[in-house]
């Protein structure tokens, strides 16, 4: 009867509670150490939102597999605002500095199709064109059209 479970959890942040606790609690693992050891591999997602996936078997063994959290959520962090825009064309709720921009492209890399940091970052500002955010004071395409130009190359190498 060995299973698998996958959930959103806040980083650093998982308890007992739902969404865990009622889907734990039916399987052999003991609840509290999944827990435990879901915090210890999340805590530098602190707050944010992450997948996590929980394999367990029979005999009450288990392995924790942590994903990255979706590019919006990793942009809304970094950016320190709640909610995206509303009319992203014309209502721009923050602006991400280049640096912001490769950090997160760096953190979603695994999950990403890019080869590299410089379409990795396209691939975030195309997220952020949909939530209503700038980068350095531009609108996401018009920073896309730069970084293609090879404006940004020596920062986004």
């Amino acid at each position: 009867m060995a299973g698998t479970i996958e959930v959103l959890v806040p980083g650093g942040q998982a308890n007992p509670g739902p969404p865990l606790g009622p889907e734990l609690g039916p399987t052999p693992v003991d609840v509290q150490a999944v827990v435990q050891e879901i915090n210890d591999q999340t805590a530098a997602f602190d707050g944010t939102e992450v997948p996590v996936t929980v394999e367990y078997e029979d005999d009450g063994s288990f392995e924790i597999d942590v994903g990255v959290p979706p590019t919006a959520a990793l942009v809304k962090d970094e950016a320190g605002f709640e909610t995206g825009s509303g009319e992203p064309q014309e209502d721009f709720v923050a602006d991400l500095s280049i640096d912001q921009v490769k950090t997160i492209a760096e953190q979603k890399a695994p999950d990403l199709l890019a080869y590299d940091t410089k379409n990795a970052a396209k691939e975030v500002v195309g997220t952020c064109a949909s939530m209503g955010v700038t980068i350095e004071g531009d609108d996401a395409r018009e920073f896309k059209e730069k970084v293609d130009a090879g404006e940004y190359d020596d920062v986004l190498a």
